[in-house]
């Protein structure tokens, strides 16, 4: 951490003997404004809105243009007295209004809308895991008897339970 600014964030830090801490104190509490819970109108603008309303965040693209130059991907919040940035973080994540997802930032890039988890559990109960063992193809015949009827209809019933697929 540097004498000035915090780690993550470089949030302005108070300064022994430092006159008009308010300065400070206020910048960092409007940074804070934007970083947490944090919700963008879009994600990806090279461009400056022309006529931002005072608390409004975008996610800055890959080349910015304008005043956002030198502020790629940040998040960048418009105030009362101008246009505020915040570098991005590692496993950031905002609400991206535009898309109506989420968006997470991996270290590199922000990512919209991809769900990134090893388990899906709904409800209590588990969803989705680890790949489970495959299932053995049918062999031998080629007729169609009733106890494969049986069970291609319990595992399609299972999968329309479970949102997968859809009703015929």
């Amino acid at each position: 951490m540097s004498d000035e600014t915090s780690t993550r964030l470089g949030l302005p830090l108070l300064q022994p003997g430092q006159a008009q801490k308010e300065l400070s104190h206020n910048e960092a509490l409007t940074l804070l404004d934007m970083a947490v819970q944090a919700s963008v109108e879009a994600v990806g603008l090279d461009t400056p809105p022309e006529a931002p309303l005072p608390g409004a965040c975008w996610i800055v693209g890959v080349t910015p243009r304008g005043v956002w130059r030198g502020q790629a991907q940040a998040l960048a919040g418009w105030t009362a007295g101008g246009w505020r940035f915040v570098a991005p973080q590692p496993g950031m994540l905002v609400w991206s209004k535009a898309d109506r997802t989420d968006a997470r930032f991996d270290g590199s890039r922000w990512t919209v809308g991809t769900l990134a988890a090893s388990h899906l559990i709904l409800g209590g109960f588990a969803m989705l895991g680890p790949p489970r063992p495959a299932i053995a193809a049918p062999a031998n015949g080629s007729t169609i008897d009733a106890e494969a009827r049986a069970t291609i209809t319990t595992i399609l019933a299972a999968l329309q339970t479970l949102g997968l697929i859809a009703a015929a």
